[in-house]
């Protein structure tokens, strides 16, 4: 086959990604597995068709520099600060059992004690991009066991840092340049930290209120002070992915944090592409094979183990064992992290290809399965149900359930979904002199309902257990104004499931639910809705009315509250 141009090398490698990724997705799995997978198909193992290795390992560091930049622009102080005690609990206790029996299992294969704790470290790190993702696609990660994941990979991502900065100074030590470089590479990483406290300090926010005002300089200049970061921190010693990571800090104070994130998330998952593809391409598949029985044990102890302690900790915290259980199966997956770091353990000369060969092969069999189960997870939940009750504590507060409600007075109207709509709703009523009780799984949504005198519950409308506890006896509505909730792969959302499970429960009110179209009002319907809203069509015939000549009631205003986190839908 006659050499090809890196120009047409690289063509044919986003084209092989574009197939591959598509087939992927049919299959429900992330983009990493589908680019690890195409970086083995173009590998000296099957077409062998990638040669440009230093135009590869180039955008291959970009990439990485630019995914510690966005790791970096996350780990705002402020966000730091809100991590609640069961997010950095939890979080640290994982990592901690993850490494110490991970590297057990690796001395138990004979693997080494560095090689062992190389790979006991990687398996800690969970993927940001792939839970987040999956949550966000389930509409979960205002959950309360979504807040408790994204604590999760917070804290992962302070360890991921720690293990780099530490993995930096070893190989510096490890270089036999003396103890005047460590202490040159000390030195200029404080300097490098000093120079970012007085940019966050005196500069960031006026440099950036500038540069937003062009969107597209915006991303160049953070594009720009990523690659100069990483540059500097390689050159210094610490390392591109310290320093990007630094450059991300810079920004992470910023009003502009969150817009120069989503711009450039494009880019970092282009740019990874080749890093995962210059990954796959470098293992050789027939050496593989010894690896398949420590791949298996690695894989199943990350896919059990991490929830099973996730369990552990959060049922001794006063959690509820769905809650808990929906959370653990977040971490039943290694990250991106996880061959990164392993990579900079091999350039060091730490630990050999083998070593990224096994830590990959448990990345593609965690990562394919802990997709399915996340997607499934409520599923799985009923069916291992019965075997969670001793995660769990009894007569204890469980999590943040507690109300305003008077015990003498009947609920007269349930709204599931407390967002604009739920919320607007609810203050109509109220105003109407009707006793409302709120109910949502993001406790944002709780504070701020009870911030404007209604009676709230935290909890997860498709939750059997929550749904019986309700005060159902004597109430004449419930109303869902929850966004369609698909659970697993079935056609039933989270509307219907409520339905039969207040019926279920001894409910013998009527049902209420808000619809999007009118396939879904049909669908409603037949589920046994007595009334279904269809809140634009509503919002319309009401307009036409006011247009008429219709009577024009009083505005109930909503006053805005202030609350940390993100406003619920």
């Amino acid at each position: 086959m006659p050499m090809m141009s890196s120009f047409a090398e690289v063509a044919l490698l986003l084209a092989m990604a574009a197939v591959v990724g598509l087939f992927g997705t049919f299959l429900r799995q992330p983009l990493i597995v589908s680019f690890i997978a195409v970086g083995l198909i173009a590998g000296p193992s099957a077409l062998d068709v990638v040669h440009s290795d230093e135009q590869i390992h180039l955008l291959s560091e970009l990439g990485i520099a630019v995914l510690l930049f966005l790791v970096g622009i996350k780990l705002d102080v402020k966000l730091i600060r809100s991590l609640g005690a069961v997010s950095v609990l939890t979080g640290l206790g994982q990592v901690a059992f993850t490494a110490f029996f991970g590297y057990l299992i690796g001395l138990g294969l004979g693997l080494g004690h560095v090689t062992s704790l190389y790979v006991a470290v990687a398996l800690t790190f969970s993927s940001t991009i792939i839970i987040v993702k999956l949550l966000s696609d389930k509409r979960e990660i205002d959950a309360l066991h979504g807040q408790i994941a994204l604590g999760f990979l917070i804290v992962q991502d302070l360890v991921v840092v720690l293990a780099m900065i530490v993995l930096s100074a070893i190989g510096i030590g490890a270089g036999g340049e003396g103890g005047g470089s460590v202490l040159w590479v000390l030195g200029s990483g404080l300097a490098l930290v000093a120079a970012v406290v007085l940019f966050v300090r005196f500069a960031a926010n006026p440099l950036t209120e500038k540069l937003a005002r062009a969107p597209e300089l915006l991303v160049i200049f953070a594009i720009a002070l990523a690659a100069i970061f990483a540059a500097v921190g390689d050159r210094v010693g610490l390392g591109k992915e310290v320093g990007g990571l630094l450059a991300g800090v810079a920004l992470a104070s910023t009003p502009y944090r969150e817009s120069i994130a989503a711009r450039l998330a494009p880019l970092r998952d282009f740019l990874l592409l080749f890093f995962f593809i210059a990954l796959g391409a470098t293992l050789d598949l027939s050496l593989l094979g010894a690896h398949v029985t420590g791949a298996v044990i690695f894989s199943l102890f990350v896919l059990i183990g991490n929830p099973l302690i996730v369990l552990a900790i959060m049922g001794a915290l006063g959690y509820r064992k769905r809650t808990s259980f929906l959370a653990g199966l977040t971490v039943a997956q290694i990250s991106e992290f996880s061959l990164i770091f392993v990579a900079m353990g091999v350039a060091l000369g730490h630990v050999r290809d083998d070593a990224l060969g096994l830590v990959t092969m448990v990345g593609l069999v965690t990562i394919a399965a802990s997709t399915y189960m996340i997607t499934w997870s409520h599923q799985l939940y009923a069916v291992f149900e019965p075997l969670l009750g001793v995660f769990e504590r009894r007569g204890t507060p469980r999590e943040p359930t507690g109300t305003t409600a008077e015990p003498d007075r009947r609920v007269e109207v349930i709204i599931f979904g407390l967002g604009r709509f739920g919320t607007a709703i609810g203050m109509r009523l109220k105003k109407r002199g009707i006793r409302v009780l709120g109910v949502d799984f993001n406790p944002l949504a709780v504070r701020r309902w009870r911030a404007l005198g209604l009676e709230a519950h935290f909890g997860d409308a498709t939750d059997p257990e929550f749904v019986a506890e309700l005060p159902l006896m004597g109430t004449g509505w419930i109303v869902s104004t929850v966004p369609v909730h698909l659970t697993g792969l079935s056609h039933e959302d989270s509307r219907t499931t409520l339905m039969q499970l207040v019926r279920g429960a001894g409910f013998a009110g009527r049902l209420a639910a808000a619809s999007h179209s009118a396939s879904e009002t049909e669908v409603l319907i037949a589920a046994g809705a007595d009334l279904v809203f269809e809140p634009f069509q509503d919002a319309a015939d009401r307009a036409v009315e006011m247009l008429c000549g219709g009577e024009i009631e009083e505005r109930t205003e909503i006053p805005e509250i202030e609350t940390e986190g993100r406003e619920p839908a």
